[in-house]
């Protein structure tokens, strides 16, 4: 699966997250992905956990979290789509969920299991769809995604949230 899905297959917001996706097979970048972002979020230093670079900003250890979860809700959108459903799927407010989870309260390696755990059920699954299932379409967010679309923004979601952690959270 190398062919990047067409703008008609997903809403313009997720266009941030599919547009950080190196070229190549998802598959594969899914997989690459896992093994570099546990390596990079292993060697983390532990008083950086907690850290924010603004009042306003989550701590690495609410990124981590807020990445796991994010996965989560597309991996579903992704079954149900792959699966011919048809059901339209509710948007999800990242801050609500924030308000509602304690990610501090974890260690830092809980979370990093997580997330690992998170990303395997998730290439268990895109190894799972037969090649038809890829261009199948529904709604999520109020935007028509295709399965493909939805497996770039898995690895966009994170690619885009770790570049931050390099950029803001560890310069």
């Amino acid at each position: 699966m190398t062919e990047r899905p067409s703008k008609e297959e997903y809403g313009e917001h997720f266009g941030t997250y599919i547009d950080a996706v190196p070229q190549g097979n998802i598959v594969d970048i899914l997989a690459e992905d896992l093994k570099s972002t546990s390596e990079f979020l292993s060697d983390l230093p532990l008083e950086k956990a907690e850290y924010r670079y603004a009042a306003d900003k989550w701590t690495i250890k609410e990124v981590i979290g807020h990445i796991a979860d994010t996965e989560r809700i597309m991996s579903y959108r992704l079954l149900r789509i792959a699966r011919g459903d048809s059901t339209p799927l509710p948007g999800f407010d990242q801050d609500e969920y924030m308000k509602h989870v304690n990610f501090n309260a974890s260690s830092l390696a809980d979370l990093i299991a997580d997330y690992i755990a998170v990303r395997k059920a998730t290439l268990t699954l895109v190894h799972s769809l037969a090649d038809e299932a890829w261009g199948r379409k529904g709604t999520a967010s109020n935007s028509v995604m295709s399965v493909k679309a939805l497996a770039y923004v898995i690895a966009g979601h994170g690619i885009h949230h770790i570049q931050i952690v390099k950029d803001k959270y560890l310069a």
